[in-house]
């Protein structure tokens, strides 16, 4: 990536970090499922009236959608509504960046360098090494939820992959437009009847507000626009593995908010990702280029082969 991109995808990872805070903000007056209905209408609404359709068709958009809003978050709440642990949840959704890589391969024929593939697996076991501690209490069926929406948030990327947006953030807008319906009533299904839903909507807190905010306008519209954006201009090899220092930013977002200390092996399995995805984005491999093209300091005092 130039710096400017590398830039743009430090700031999506700095945003995306910090929502976990909001999201816990925003769940003290609003259920999940809700919230994230609630956070798609707002995205939507008012500015769908504003802003230009994605020239990508129609049926690229409502994928996006589906898979992006409805199903990644359909499917990755009602698993934190069944039980799933909110730091395991954060976790698991990462592995997208193994799907994404993958289903690219298949789909698009975007081949990983070796690099690349040992980085992110490396980055893999990190959150592995993280999520130990949370994997003895965490039931069968929520967890393989949240597999399914990391599997639906890989195929988003391989949908805006295939059929690039001229604009990343008329894609999240105009798709916005697709989850809020599904999520309304797996939360009326889920967490309660409509009325519940509505009491709860008249009863928010200006603070809970305040979180729901920042999840829909800096993580969905901010955060997502320019994820789409990258996505256009880089292969998703490139892309994906920036997703897994989320939750480490995350962790620390939580720190700093509420003092929520990571265990040693939290901090551990930190590290390690850090290490993988820094080798997934060619960091080691620039660097040791950069030192093969240094030239010798010492001069040779022999003629070659002495």
């Amino acid at each position: 990536m130039p710096r400017r991109d590398v830039g743009l995808a430090t700031l999506v990872i700095l945003v995306w970090g910090v929502n976990f805070v909001a999201a816990k903000i925003a769940m003290e007056s609003l259920d999940p499922l809700l919230m994230a209905a609630l956070r798609f209408a707002l995205v939507a609404l008012p500015a769908v009236f504003f802003v230009s359709r994605p020239r990508m068709g129609f049926w690229p958009v409502l994928a996006s959608g589906l898979t992006m809003g409805a199903l990644q978050f359909g499917l990755l709440y009602t698993g934190m509504v069944l039980g799933m642990p909110a730091g395991l949840a954060s976790l698991v959704l990462q592995v997208q960046t193994l799907f994404t890589v993958v289903i690219a391969a298949m789909v698009l024929r975007e081949r990983p360098d070796r690099a690349q593939v040992v980085g992110i697996l490396i980055g893999l076991l990190g959150m592995a090494v993280v999520g130990a501690q949370y994997v003895a209490g965490a039931p069968a069926l929520p967890f393989l939820l949240c597999i399914a929406a990391a599997a639906s948030w890989a195929c988003g990327n391989v949908i805006t992959r295939r059929h690039p947006p001229r604009s990343g953030f008329s894609l999240v807008v105009w798709s916005a437009l697709v989850p809020p319906i599904p999520l309304l009533l797996a939360s009326f299904w889920l967490e309660g009847s409509p009325a519940s839903a509505w009491a709860a909507v008249e009863q928010v807190s200006l603070r809970s507000l305040g979180g729901l905010a920042f999840i829909a306008y800096g993580a969905s519209m901010l955060g997502y626009g320019i994820w789409n954006l990258l996505l256009s201009r880089h292969s998703a090899a490139t892309v994906a593995p920036w997703s897994m220092f989320v939750p480490v930013i995350g962790a620390g977002a939580a720190w700093l908010y509420d003092g929520e200390v990571p265990t040693p092996l939290g901090v551990l399995g930190a590290a390690i990702t850090v290490v993988g995805v820094l080798l997934a984005l060619g960091v080691g491999n620039r660097a040791l280029r950069s030192r093969q093209d240094r030239p010798d300091p010492t001069p040779h005092t022999e003629p070659p082969g002495m």
